[in-house]
């Protein structure tokens, strides 16, 4: 009894320490303005009682013919066209379930726009990944989160030698859309592409890289010149490593069998470490320029020819290596001349880029970035489908994504003062600086307010990209994940960094895409479509359309058919 009470004394005492200590900071201003500034970043940093968003990633069903939808407020008249989207659909086959959220079979999704109405159908690509797994009704080729089993029906011995085969690439097209010679094409990141119909959702042919240039794969997010040229960057394996490719894909078609001929390698980039080369998801372009960033988001390549060994997925050879820079690689679109400067800044994350763009001397970069590259390993489903607690842990486990600036003068040379900021440009404060061993390092300028830290970050951007891509800009639409997935639409001023903020609580929209008034003479003169969807079963999915100048909406389509939250997508006008 007497312990208890000298426990309690001291207790009581320990509080009153505090609490005094407590006081006293508070009246140093200070340190009272620290205090309160940790407090609201904890805050915001720290989620609690998110939103169940499990049924945004259960399988569904397609919608193969076109369903009418309900119109609320107005669809402008002038916008004719498809909204399409890509994405996973598809998480299991028989007993067999995928781990990642990257894994599902990819789901075409149409939202068909004309004379004010809308309607909406979607389709599984018939890929051999998915057309395979439905006929065996189990997961027979392995995905980026999933390695697939031996065949049961395989001898013991044949399921022994298999263990030691290089796993199949998927074809599982879940990612976006890209045109190439006028066509549209489905791809993820790997070797294959299939041609699909626009208007249709048909899957057509299987086109493969390989067949056409030395690369194991390209991109899901090319970039187009105005004529219609594309460029594109993949990477190549052989005996003596990788590297990384710039592809140009000529706007001609010659005939109707005509897919990717003509492509070309532009040049090729030597990885630091040819056995851990960078992973990359896009890439920027000037007008005279590609740009690649090579991060520290690494792939092991020896744990790629060992995965059926290990029992390991692609995922797990993923490595992110923050005491390495992110170094910057320029090169002539034309020429495939590699600038011999060589850019450094610290290690960041990226997986897309906004806008690039040259002004006296310059490239003015921006991209969205992460200071840690592990957040495509939390993005399992076995997280995303986490409720309560256990799904705020994992928000607060990832790292958030935010809009940066970057500025690489190109005429470097040994001439070039030591140690002084080489960016002439007045209106924006990042830096570039030579360093004594000749390399430039690069100091961002972020792009946004404080606001943006409470609402969560930003990512998946777009811009007014048929009249300002490779220029110099103003706006950018995209995402805020502030609940792991996107929960608010933003617009934001690269130049005021002024945002604008639309979101619906229960509801979770996809990237924004921006489609130009036809006779608009101002960048942000057009409208922002994105499809909604919600796990709540009272409610409805809709396609959104905002006015992107005031952000406001316009009008909404709802359709009473479940979406699984998916990828990334494009307007096609006709």
């Amino acid at each position: 009894m007497r312990a208890r009470h000298i426990l309690n004394a001291l207790y009581f005492f320990a509080h009153t320490v505090m609490d005094f200590i407590a006081s006293f900071l508070q009246n140093i201003p200070v340190l009272r303005n620290l205090m309160q500034w940790e407090q609201k970043k904890l805050l915001y940093t720290d989620k609690r009682g998110l939103q169940c968003i499990a049924p945004l990633f259960q399988s569904v069903k397609e919608t193969p013919r076109p369903i009418p939808t309900k119109i609320t407020g107005d669809i402008p008249k002038w916008i004719r066209g498809n909204h399409l989207r890509n994405g996973p659909g598809k998480f299991e086959f028989g007993n067999d379930k995928y781990n990642h959220w990257f894994d599902g079979m990819a789901l075409l999704h149409q939202f068909r726009i004309e004379d004010g109405t809308v309607t909406y159908m979607s389709k599984f690509l018939e890929s051999e990944s998915y057309l395979t797994n439905s006929s065996y009704d189990r997961i027979v080729l392995s995905e980026f989160g999933t390695t697939a089993l031996s065949d049961p029906c395989k001898t013991m011995f044949d399921r022994f030698m298999s263990v030691f085969e290089i796993p199949k690439e998927t074809d599982n097209g879940n990612i976006n859309y890209a045109c190439y010679k006028g066509d549209y094409y489905v791809s993820t990141e790997t070797n294959f592409m299939y041609r699909v119909d626009p208007n249709t959702l048909e899957t057509k042919d299987k086109v493969e890289w390989r067949k056409f240039i030395a690369v194991n794969g390209a991109t899901a997010h090319p970039h187009y010149d105005p004529d219609g040229t594309v460029y594109n960057m993949g990477n190549s394996y052989g005996k003596h490593g990788s590297s990384y490719n710039i592809i140009r894909v000529p706007p001609q078609k010659l005939d109707a069998s005509d897919s990717l001929q003509g492509a070309q390698v532009v040049c090729s980039i030597a990885p630091r470490d040819r056995m851990r080369p960078s992973y990359y998801h896009s890439f920027g372009m000037t007008a005279n320029y590609v740009i690649f960033v090579e991060q520290p988001i690494k792939l092991d390549l020896l744990k790629i020819v060992t995965l059926k060994v290990t029992g390991k997925s692609l995922a797990d050879a993923l490595i992110w290596a923050p005491d390495e820079p992110t170094a910057f690689h320029i090169a002539h679109k034309l020429s495939g001349q590699i600038l011999p400067v060589k850019y450094s800044a610290k290690a960041f994350a990226t997986f897309h880029q906004i806008n690039a763009f040259e002004d006296q001397g310059c490239v003015v970069f921006d991209i969205c970035c992460q200071d840690n590259g592990d957040a495509v390993k939390i993005y399992s489903l076995q997280n995303l489908r986490k409720h309560g607690e256990a799904l705020d842990q994992t928000y607060n486990m990832v790292s958030k994504s935010y809009p940066r600036r970057f500025v690489l003068p190109v005429a470097v040379d040994g001439d070039t003062p030591v140690g002084v900021n080489l960016n002439p440009l007045s209106y924006t404060s990042a830096k570039a600086v030579k360093r004594d061993d000749g390399t430039v390092w690069c100091t961002h300028e972020n792009l946004y307010d404080d606001s943006l830290e409470e609402l969560g970050g930003f990512d998946f951007p777009h811009i007014n990209y048929s009249m300002y891509n490779a220029k110099k800009y103003s706006f950018v639409y995209g995402l805020s994940l502030g609940h792991l997935i996107g929960d608010s639409l933003l617009k934001m001023d690269v130049e005021t960094k002024v945002t604008k903020i639309w979101r619906e609580s229960g509801f979770y929209p996809s990237e924004p895409v921006f489609v130009p008034h036809p006779d608009a003479t101002e960048e942000d003169d057009g409208i922002i479509l994105s499809v909604v969807i919600t796990p709540e079963e009272n409610k409805s999915t809709f396609l959104l359309v905002l006015d992107a100048k005031s952000f406001t909406e316009i009008g909404r389509a709802e359709v009473k058919v479940q979406i699984p939250y998916g990828f990334h997508g494009v307007f096609t006008a006709n």
